[in-house]
């Protein structure tokens, strides 16, 4: 079971303040305490409540062994977002939400093989064979594919749920999760619709205290669920191994050993001709470039 939330600490984070009170959506009502000088107070006994039971929810998905992507783009929630989900070992998006991240997954996945296989190319020594101009560019796709896709190397697959700091900025990543049938979890701000999300947090999500201690504890909530999955993991391989110990195992083993045929890195050969497509073809357009530079001034 999560920890418990407490409302002094909510309290104390500023997760009550809410938007001008001229600036909410009406569908926030139910989670609205009151209105003071002009802004709406957001109910934090219902945050607490709330934050417990999206707490207790990433806590199984965690422990089931899916991943959770965490997205913030907005400068206050950047960098807390990127600890909690790195100390949390969980995919994270806080740059720009690159279109069709969710929904046109495999391409997303091709651009980050090709990040893999300019690594690969600099290991092996291609990257040596290659130009000076061709070691630039390729260093200079490898810097944008690393800031954009570089937190998300790791996730071979859609993740199981969605965290979102501010939904109304990060509509395009709701709507992807919502088409594919991803659960929501999000801070929601009195400006922002809660419909639109599966575990709703009302909280303030401009403040950087606020989403700190949001983010933090769910973050936990997950950490939690991982250690638990280990846990089981250890149990698990502590009855294999006895099982191992009986010749009928141990034979059994050995004529897995036998069938085990090497994979082949095909899909590898194929990112790496890609990534180096893309290096010729931004040669190409900077000569054409430069050669109607230089006939512009002749002209």
């Amino acid at each position: 079971m999560a920890n418990k939330v407490e409302v002094k600490e909510l309290l104390d984070a500023g997760v009550h303040f809410g938007h001008l009170t001229r600036r909410w959506n009406p569908n926030m009502a139910p989670y609205i305490y009151m209105e003071r000088n002009g802004i709406h107070i957001i109910n934090l006994y219902k945050s607490a409540a709330k934050m417990q039971e999206a707490g207790e929810a990433l806590k199984k998905i965690a422990a089931s062994g899916r991943k959770i992507l965490f997205v913030a783009t907005k400068k206050q929630a950047k960098e807390i977002v990127a600890d909690q989900a790195e100390r949390a070992n969980m995919p994270y998006i806080t740059e720009r939400w690159p279109g069709g991240m969710l929904t046109n997954f495999i391409t997303i996945r091709k651009a980050v093989k090709k990040m893999a296989s300019i690594d690969r190319m600099k290991k092996d020594g291609t990257f040596n064979t290659l130009s000076k101009k061709e070691r630039l560019q390729v260093d200079r796709l490898r810097a944008k594919l690393e800031k954009n896709l570089g937190s998300i190397a790791d996730m071979s697959r859609l993740p199981a749920a969605l965290f979102v700091v501010d939904i109304t900025r990060e509509h395009i990543a709701v709507k992807e999760a919502q088409k594919l049938n991803i659960p929501i979890f999000a801070m929601v701000d009195t400006n922002s619709d809660p419909r639109e999300v599966d575990f709703v947090i009302p909280s303030n999500d401009d403040a950087s205290k606020s989403i700190d201690k949001v983010v933090s504890y769910l973050s936990d909530a997950i950490i939690e669920g991982l250690s638990e999955r280990k846990s089981t993991k250890d149990e698990d391989g502590n009855e294999e191994e006895k099982r191992e110990r009986t010749p009928r195992a141990s034979k059994a083993k050995k004529s897995s050993e036998e069938v085990e045929v090497p994979s082949t890195d095909a899909e590898d050969k194929k990112a790496m001709k890609e990534a180096q497509k893309d290096v010729k073809l931004e040669s190409k357009k900077e000569t054409v470039a430069k050669a109607n530079a230089s006939t512009e001034e002749e002209e």
